[in-house]
């Protein structure tokens, strides 16, 4: 089940969701790879954290997946053996408790609705997540940085459109690029400068082609660039995703249907 954006009336600080005081459980599909995952567990907790201070950290149910299976699948082309093997991780985070899912990677949303038709629970798409933080900035037209499939096929891009936001994509040169460094290092735990310069350039061509800002749309990407590292505004597509499931965890009376 897909969330809708257009519900959300965030919390008072220091109040949470729920009949009985507590906040909703956030299920986490991890391992996508373990490098974002990590971060995504940071996000989310420190945010908890800020709204409602002291000890409070968020409630989660996490399931992490071998990454290298997934990957054969990706290289294989075997995409419904990887919507079998993230569906399999949602009903895990749900028997675990969890009241929403997020896939914690871009790429995998080109099986979302496989996910979505195995639960009970909503799964919040992380191109909404990214559609209401551009959405809050006033863009219409971004960049768009990812693995190559996130880039070059529509199931990403015609999210974003559902919100009305445009996209720009590198050439096809600096697509394989973009797409090499998230495989052969980023999701391996290798972060170059030479690659970061690269990277650099690219967005400043988006920029020169109108956008207005730049989608890092592989939750591994905020690892190698950062607000400082460029001139033009950056959407990390990772801390979007994270940031408005604790939006979902701490609200009430909103429907996740």
């Amino acid at each position: 089940m897909a969330y809708d954006l257009s519900q959300e009336k965030p919390l008072p600080l220091g109040q949470v969701a729920g009949d009985d005081g507590g906040m909703r459980t956030i299920g986490l599909i991890g391992g996508l790879s373990w490098y974002s995952t990590l971060e995504y567990y940071r996000v989310v907790n420190e945010e908890v954290q800020r709204r409602l201070g002291g000890h409070s950290s968020a409630s989660v149910a996490m399931h992490s997946v071998d990454f290298s299976q997934v990957r054969a699948c990706q290289e294989s082309g075997e995409w419904a053996k990887a919507g079998r093997i993230l569906g399999d991780a949602a009903r895990r985070c749900e028997a675990g408790g969890a009241e929403f899912v997020l896939i914690c990677s871009n790429l995998m949303h080109k099986v979302y609705d496989d996910v979505a038709a195995v639960v009970g629970v909503p799964v919040l798409h992380i191109a909404d997540a990214v559609a209401a933080d551009a959405q809050r900035l006033g863009l219409r037209q971004v960049g768009l940085l990812g693995a190559r499939w996130v880039m070059e096929e529509t199931f990403y891009t015609d999210r974003l459109a559902r919100h009305g936001i445009g996209v720009t994509l590198p050439g096809e040169q600096d697509r394989v690029l973009v797409d090499r460094v998230i495989f052969d290092e980023l999701t391996q735990g290798r972060i170059e400068e030479g690659s970061r310069r690269r990277y650099v350039d690219i967005i400043a061509g988006l920029a020169a082609d109108g956008a207005q800002a730049v989608v890092l749309a592989c939750t591994e990407i905020q690892l190698l660039v950062g607000a400082g590292d460029c001139d033009l505004p950056l959407v990390d597509s990772m801390r979007s995703h994270a940031v408005r499931a604790v939006d979902l965890a701490l609200e009430e009376a909103v429907s996740l249907a």
